[in-house]
């Protein structure tokens, strides 16, 4: 029914693939296999911004996964959150490992600007990461998503703008909302952003969880890394803000 449905609606609607622009389709099976066929794959910035665990990319910034990415972010083509959502879910399984008894999953979505959200509609991290909380629960692993990251300043735009200058840009620039790190300590929080560049966003949001939980300056260790990805991408901080 669903396929019969997607048959019917494309003839009324113009409906094309997000990532190679065939039409009568959301995502057609070749770019849905470029971007849910490869296995998560552990990547790192150069340079890599001090405090940035290890990462790992659900699939590669390029091709159909781009356009698709874009599709989604930029033109508002929010059925794509699901097949994102989908890629996030695998790189954050192949970040964190075996969910024990550390609690559930927090994915914390690294925010947009206030101005982007408005202009775009959406917020495209916090849909993708819902998708993922919906495909990880379907797999049996507790999950949900505490959006407490809000910005505290106005930041420049990013694009354009060097390694050294994005760190710059954003140091700072994050805070957790008041009483967000209750929410943080009933598990494991799992940072989300759908595309890593040089990685400034990610170790700023991790500098405000860390400071929120009272590990400000402790850089984590190199033992309590963890997750994840490119496009769309996450990583875990492997240690309960308790």
């Amino acid at each position: 029914m669903r396929g019969w449905w997607r048959e019917i609606s494309g003839l009324v609607l113009p409906v094309s693939c997000g990532g190679c622009g065939t039409p009568r389709v959301e995502l057609c099976e070749e770019c849905r296999a470029e971007l849910h066929g490869g296995a998560p794959r552990r990547v790192r910035p150069v340079p890599e911004p001090v405090g940035l665990p290890v990462v790992y990319a659900a699939a590669a910034y390029e091709n159909a996964v781009r356009a698709a990415l874009l599709a989604h972010k930029e033109r508002g083509e929010l059925g794509l959150a699901g097949a994102l959502g989908k890629a996030l879910a695998g790189a954050v399984r192949a970040g964190t490992g075996q969910v024990g008894a550390a609690g559930p999953l927090l994915l914390v979505p690294v925010p947009s600007a206030r101005r982007a959200v408005a202009a775009r509609g959406h917020d495209p991290t916090r849909r993708i990461a819902l998708a993922a909380t919906g495909e990880l629960r379907r797999g049996g692993t507790r999950a949900q998503v505490v959006a407490v990251l809000r910005q505290r300043r106005a930041v420049a735009d990013q694009a354009g703008l060097g390694a050294r200058q994005r760190q710059v840009n954003l140091a700072g620039a994050l805070e957790v909302v008041a009483g967000g790190e209750r929410l943080l300590a009933a598990g494991r929080v799992v940072l989300v952003d759908d595309l890593l560049t040089t990685g400034a966003s990610l170790a700023e949001a991790a500098r405000a969880v860390g400071a929120a939980c009272g590990h400000e300056g402790a850089a984590f260790g190199s033992g309590q890394a963890a997750v994840v990805a490119v496009s769309p991408s996450a990583f875990e901080i492997n240690r309960n803000c308790q």
